[in-house]
């Protein structure tokens, strides 16, 4: 296998980790522009009671395109190295499906909703999870090249024969 085959993996996963990013980013501009947010003028920093929906879907607040933002932007500086996208990719799913569970376990109208959640973005996180997991599971580490540009075989590969 030529060794031109690993800068191409781990271009692939850094790839897919500054598309997921992206994605957040726009998902944060987008929460911030009246017009793609309905009810703009109702927009909250934070809690359950702000009245906004992304796209007139999604409960949004101040606090919840702030953080998509963010983790856009950490998507983004992560995703210079294949280890950091990796890395990226891990957690955000994790942290995705933590939050998508979050927003399905506790009630719209408690307290503790402070990003807010509704179903709606609850189960978009819940799927932005399995979307990140399984980009990750897509690009696992690419095999070590020798010097001679041959895969480096386990030693139970190799034959008494070579």
């Amino acid at each position: 296998m030529p060794q031109h085959v690993v800068a191409v993996a781990r271009a692939t996963v850094q790839q897919a980790a500054g598309l997921v990013a992206a994605i957040f980013l726009l998902l944060g501009i987008c929460g911030l522009v009246p017009g793609l947010t309905t009810e703009y003028g109702l927009l909250k920093m934070a809690g359950p009671r702000s009245a906004a929906q992304l796209f007139g879907v999604i409960d949004v607040s101040v606090l919840h395109n702030v953080i998509h933002l963010v983790f856009g932007a950490v998507g983004l500086t992560l995703g210079n190295t294949r280890q950091g996208a990796r890395r990226f990719l891990a957690v955000g799913a994790a942290a995705s499906l933590a939050l998508g569970v979050y927003g399905l376990v506790v009630p719209r109208a408690s307290p503790a909703n402070v990003v807010p959640f509704d179903a709606a973005g609850s189960w978009l996180h819940v799927g932005l999870a399995a979307i990140m997991a399984a980009l990750l599971l897509c690009w696992r580490a690419p095999e070590k090249i020798a010097h001679t540009g041959e895969p480096l075989r386990r030693k139970e590969d190799v034959s008494s024969f070579g």
